[in-house]
């Protein structure tokens, strides 16, 4: 019996010590083992995971899903109550906001004040980690798509973006994450959209940078993946089959 008990003992502890974290679930690819994992823990870093979850799943779906970026804010906002500090928290808020954006009307966008809400979170961000190379990514990607869509003057005078704090931004982002693959693959997506010809070196760059990165998790092999079609696209020079890819690979509505 004795024995018994013990042989049990062991095979509990041996199956705690196995249990995949959160962010290892994230990292296999297993989103919602990896939501769901992040939500009972219940805290702060929890949340977090579980908001990353849900926007890494959402941006593979072949379909956007609203009700699913929705979720991704929930989860953002509370990691951010259970700690005001957590920088990541504050970024994927501030994606999900962008990326809700892009299914809405540019008036309902204003009306909610989401461009404002989301540069809010990311100065709260690098208020707490000014070394948070995705804060710095998501900053430039802020200033760069609203001087895109209202213009410099506009943007300039609204929101206080331009162009070269976008710029700017993308260049601090890679001085505390050089190769990330995400953030290159993220910077190509900005550079294409804001003006694929006047960039097209510093793009295919990025690009082939992307896919010869190392890809930490199934996400960012995704990327290398999306990564590589683009570049293969652009070499082609079929610009309309270019520009579909990026719509698509920003979110757009289907």
């Amino acid at each position: 019996m004795k024995f018994a008990l013990g042989v049990l003992f062991a095979l509990v502890l041996a199956s705690v010590a196995q249990a995949a974290t959160p962010f290892e679930l994230y990292e296999q690819g297993k989103y919602d083992a990896a939501i769901a994992a992040g939500i009972a823990q219940n805290d702060s870093p929890g949340f977090t995971i579980a908001a990353r979850a849900e926007l890494a799943a959402e941006a593979m779906r072949r379909t956007r899903c609203r009700d699913c970026i929705r979720r991704a804010q929930d989860d953002a906002r509370k990691a951010i109550a259970a700690d005001p500090k957590n920088a990541d928290a504050h970024v994927f808020l501030a994606v999900a906001l962008g990326r809700e954006g892009r299914l809405i009307s540019v008036f309902t966008v204003i009306r909610r004040g989401y461009v404002s809400q989301a540069k809010t979170e990311l100065d709260a961000a690098l208020a707490a980690d000014p070394a948070n190379a995705f804060a710095w990514g998501a900053l430039g990607g802020w200033n760069m798509e609203i001087v895109r869509k209202g213009g410099a003057r506009v943007a300039q005078a609204l929101y206080g973006a331009s162009l070269e704090n976008g710029l700017t931004a993308f260049d601090k982002a890679f001085s505390y994450a050089p190769g990330n693959v995400g953030l290159l693959y993220q910077y190509a997506l900005t550079l294409s959209a804001y003006d694929v010809n006047a960039y097209r070196g510093k793009i295919e760059d990025a690009l082939a940078r992307a896919q010869t990165g190392k890809a930490n998790g199934v996400y960012e092999a995704f990327v290398q993946a999306r990564a590589r079609e683009l570049h293969e696209a652009l070499k082609k020079g079929d610009m309309d089959a270019y520009a579909a890819l990026v719509s698509r690979d920003q979110g757009s509505p289907d």
